[in-house]
């Protein structure tokens, strides 16, 4: 197999083919290594990469092997962390100029589990400032680019780790979402972006933060490549007060049944408002898929209004004002995005009064949600309201002049399932006529992660997208 092409191959075949001995571990890490040094100057995916760590890491996995002793399912399988998650030794700032040189004291739970699998690390991957909004830019590492549209964003937070999967930079990477973060760049990439249900994949949490809406997830080029990862990843840990016992699903083998008899909701918008008519115009066609896949198409959504203020009032700046004490915000102007600023300014002013109807809203968003699943397997909607746009831009033009509220939010038809805490995949749904990616998102009840993984999986046999590769 060429160098290049194994750059494209996916984790499974990755990990049977070293399993079998028909490619090594250092084969691997050579073509990946070579493959960053050339595409990424120009995307800015990756954060931290050290050649000869890994090809290091690699010989040590290769010597494993040989003396019959792999260390488990994703052993010499590439993979990459979000530079917002810890790792001892490695550039742990938050993306934030003033915090620069600050290195992690250990390892994540995620990524002790990911080594102990046998992977193979190849970097840490770009992030916004603390991953407040759902682009890749900082005054510290500065921009992620679309490798599809150069000069247009890749989304985020976690935008390095999509923008390397779609790339070709690594066949997995590990993100985090607390509105989308998983999911949005995903979709702006043209990839696989899962996010499980609450606490199947478990923090590692400092200073007491127990957030409850923030999932780290897999984001990956196929569904397959999702389940492994997240097979991986999950499981209790005593790191994480919110995190559950395993199931004893194998998320892997969930993915071959079929959805004949299913009943799927379709959602143009999410009741959520504007979305852009192209990507309702794609996104529409694509779940037609599930009618072929012997399913039943209805369109359907939730009436449980508009939750965006319980989101910013409940979870969002609630979650931000945990690292109200880092900085003194405001002396940072002009080393801080003036945005991130005004989050710590709101965090000031919000009120026990305004939290509190913020989750009593939650709370009846969680029984209209729950109710409504009952009658569906799944709810199929558009990702985002918009395909990617220019690099320079903070949020679509229909929100300019518009509060920080209404542009971190009012193009997202993601967090919704951050506030319930359930799963939620996407999937590439096709292209815009100029050629940028647009993500169908697939979503299921409390604690349904294999069905999530399940329809993904049909989804992608009845339109495979593998094989599409940008121009980078």
């Amino acid at each position: 197999m060429p160098d290049d092409e194994l750059c494209w191959t996916p984790a499974t075949e990755l990990a049977d083919a070293v399993r079998t001995g028909s490619i090594t571990a250092t084969e691997i890490a050579t073509a990946f290594a070579d493959r960053i040094e050339s595409v990424n100057p120009g995307l800015n995916a990756y954060i931290h990469f050290d050649r000869d760590q890994v090809l290091a890491d690699a010989a040590t996995l290769q010597e494993e092997l040989a003396d019959g002793t792999p260390r488990g399912p994703l052993h010499g399988v590439p993979f990459s962390i979000k530079g917002l998650t810890t790792m001892a030794g490695l550039p742990f700032d938050s993306s934030l100029k003033p915090l620069a040189g600050q290195v992690g004291s250990h390892d994540a739970t995620v990524v002790t589990r990911l080594k102990e699998a046998g992977g193979l690390f190849l970097g840490k991957t770009n992030a916004p400032e603390f991953g407040y909004y759902g682009g890749t830019d900082s005054h510290l590492y500065g921009p992620t680019h679309n490798p599809w549209k150069h000069g247009h964003t890749a989304g985020g937070s976690s935008g390095g780790a999509a923008a390397a999967v779609a790339a070709g930079l690594g066949p997995l990477a590990e993100g985090a979402d607390g509105a989308g973060s998983v999911r949005i760049p995903a979709a702006m990439c043209g990839v696989v972006g899962f996010k499980p249900s609450l606490g199947r994949i478990p923090h590692t949490l400092l200073d007491g933060r127990h957030y409850t809406h923030i999932f780290h997830g897999p984001i990956t080029r196929t569904v397959a490549d999702a389940a492994l990862m997240f097979s991986v990843m999950a499981g209790p840990s005593d790191s994480d007060p919110n995190s559950v016992p395993a199931d004893g699903i194998d998320y892997a083998a969930a993915t071959s049944g079929d959805v004949t008899g299913w009943r799927v909701a379709w959602s143009p918008d999410l009741g959520l408002g504007h979305v852009d008519p192209e990507v309702v115009a794609v996104c529409a066609e694509a779940v037609r898929a599930f009618e072929s896949l012997g399913a039943t198409v209805e369109e359907a959504t939730p009436a449980w209004g508009d939750p965006e203020e319980a989101m910013w009032k409940g979870l969002w700046v609630p979650g931000y004002s945990c690292e109200y004490d880092v900085l003194d915000w405001r002396s940072q102007q002009g080393q801080v995005d003036d945005n991130l600023i005004e989050i710590f300014e709101q965090a000031e002013t919000l009120t026990a009064v305004e939290i509190g109807r913020a989750e009593a809203f939650r709370g009846r968003m969680w029984d209209t949600f729950s109710e409504f699943m009952r009658t569906y397997d799944i709810l199929v909607s558009p990702t985002l309201a918009t395909p990617t746009f220019a690099l320079e831009r903070f949020a679509p033009q229909w929100l300019d002049g518009q509060s920080l509220q209404r542009q971190l939010l009012g193009w997202l038809l993601t967090y919704p399932y951050n506030m319930t805490t359930t799963p939620a995949i996407t999937v590439p749904a096709g292209f815009t006529a100029d050629g940028r990616p647009v993500g169908l998102q697939i979503a299921g009840a409390h604690r349904a992660d294999a069905a999530v993984l399940r329809a993904a999986a049909n989804y992608e046999a009845a339109r495979p997208w593998a094989d599409t590769r940008p121009a980078v």
